[in-house]
Formats: structure tokens, C-alpha cells, sequence
């Protein structure tokens, strides 16, 4: 999708110089630039795929192992 946005003229300077240098184009390194801000910026959407794949796994609940990895993560801090 094209779509045209305004910014600074410093920060479009830089941009140009980490493109040119990470041979990108300045249309990949935006658009990496801003998958970068989403996923840092919208953890819960990042946890709400994991969680779903995780389903998607189905894999036989070891009773054990389950516990542990509770007390474990009930000890952490996140």
C-alpha cells in the first residue's frame, strides 16, 4: 500500500543514510521501521499470536512439567 507521510527533515536525512548504507530501499526500511514500532509498542497483540499458535500445537499436557513451569513462572517477574 502507498501512503504519504510528513517528517522532520532531520529525521528524513538520517533515514536516507542508514538506507543507503543497509542497501535497503527507503520503502523497506520504513516498513521495517514501523513493524519495529508496532511489535514494541502493541505486546499484547505479539502475545495474543503466540497464545494462538500455541493452541494450534495441541500437544499432550505433561502434568509435571505443567506445574513447574507454573511455580516457575509464578516466582518471576515478568
Amino acid at each position: 500500500m502507498k501512503t504519504a507521510v510528513s517528517v522532520p527533515d532531520n529525521v528524513f536525512r538520517a533515514a536516507e543514510r542508514h538506507a543507503r548504507r543497509a542497501k535497503k530501499s527507503r520503502s523497506r526500511l520504513y516498513a521495517d521501521a514501523l513493524s519495529e514500532y508496532l511489535l514494541r509498542h502493541a505486546p499484547d497483540e505479539v502475545t495474543e499470536a503466540m497464545d494462538r499458535v500455541v493452541d494450534q500445537l495441541e500437544e499432550p499436557v505433561d502434568a509435571f512439567t505443567a506445574a513447574a513451569a507454573r511455580r516457575i513462572r509464578e516466582r518471576s517477574e515478568w
